[in-house]
């Protein structure tokens, strides 16, 4: 079995990382799910931005948009997009279709520039729903106060959501419990849970970035690991216990952990080491292209993520006792994601201004 591929006996889906033209126009991406097992698709603002600006594939049409006066540069960006996502839903409707639905997502993200208008954000995420008409597609929102209020609203209308931006246990508590929220509201509604699917993003090496200055060589690489697994546990009690059985009984799927920024930036690091350190069920590793090869060329798929608990409760007790606030810290990364996204949107809207 190819290394890729060997990773999904073990009840992880492998989602790239990156979408543009040239992947879904040169059939590269439905290799990739022939023969990696390649399952989804993320994609944000940065991805399109260097997508854009670097693919041919795009001028045409960009042009063409650019020709018409009444359209504002985020609708021409949004009309350049839209087709893309549209047609990695297709590419990957066989899998949607044979897996009833876990697999075969392909995710667009609404403006970061709405991160903390609630409003705003069910506006756009409503509008770029109705226009992929994919149900497949999934909608990415930031984790932010705005944002995990907007994801309750948009579960109870049965739209799937990628949610993003998480650095943090309380960030994700608060997002499992404005899913579990929306799933209420929705049955209560007397409509169907089963085909609504969402996904919560944990990003990983922009921890171990952050923290790694502040700590001893024993402690360094350890932590975004540490927090992963920890919140994996607190997955299994809250989707495998009784407080999800009656949803699980009307059809609701879990809100799985999605393992974001997966591709490391330490070299002194394994390049792998975010693939290889979180295998589990019931999760999502989704990784550019970079650690896709890496992955296929020497990594080693095994159930690591229910391993090596306690030296999990360790580097969290050290972390703590090294006077480190993880909530603190998960704001603060939070708000540097924000920013980046930020500026790509903006160089993405100077693009087809």
């Amino acid at each position: 079995m190819k290394r890729l591929s060997a990773i999904r006996p073990l009840g992880q889906r492998i989602w790239l990382d990156n979408l543009s033209r040239e992947l879904l126009q040169t059939g590269a991406l439905e290799c990739l799910v022939r023969d990696d097992g390649i399952a989804g698709v993320t994609s944000n603002p940065a991805i399109f931005e260097k997508a854009i600006r670097h693919d041919p594939r795009y001028q045409t049409d960009l042009g063409r948009l650019t020709a018409v006066p009444k359209l504002s540069a985020e609708e021409r960006y949004e009309a350049l997009v839209i087709p893309d996502i549209q047609l990695a839903c297709d590419q990957l409707r066989d899998a949607y279709v044979g897996s009833h639905g876990e697999d075969g997502y392909v995710s667009l993200e609404v403006s970061p520039l709405l991160a903390d208008d609630e409003a705003g954000t069910l506006a756009a995420a409503r509008r770029l729903w109705r226009a992929i008409a994919r149900p497949n597609a999934m909608i990415k929102i930031p984790a932010t106060p705005a944002g995990i209020a907007a994801f309750r609203t948009l579960i109870r209308e049965g739209i799937n959501v990628n949610i993003t931006l998480l650095f943090s246990l309380r960030q994700v508590e608060a997002v499992w419990d404005a899913y579990i929220a929306g799933l209420n509201a929705r049955m209560d509604d007397d409509l169907p849970l089963h085909h609504v699917k969402a996904v919560a993003s944990f990003f990983l090496s922009r921890v171990d970035s952050l923290l790694d200055p502040q700590l001893p060589e024993a402690l360094r690489g350890k932590s975004a690991l540490a927090l992963a697994k920890s919140a994996y546990q607190r997955y299994l009690e809250r989707f495998h216990g009784s407080e999800f059985a009656p949803l699980r009984a009307h059809g609701a799927c879990p809100q799985y952990l999605l393992w974001a920024s997966t591709g490391t930036k330490d070299p002194a690091y394994s390049d792998v080491m975010y693939v290889e350190g979180l295998i589990g069920k019931d999760t999502v590793n989704t990784v550019p292209d970079a650690t896709l090869a890496a992955f296929r060329d020497h990594g080693e798929a095994a159930p690591t993520l229910t391993a090596g608990l306690d030296a999990v409760d360790a580097q969290l007790a050290a972390l703590v006792a090294a006077g480190i606030d993880l909530d603190q810290v998960g704001d603060t990364l939070q708000q540097q994601g924000l920013a980046l996204f930020d500026n790509a949107y903006r160089a993405l809207l100077e693009l087809t201004a």
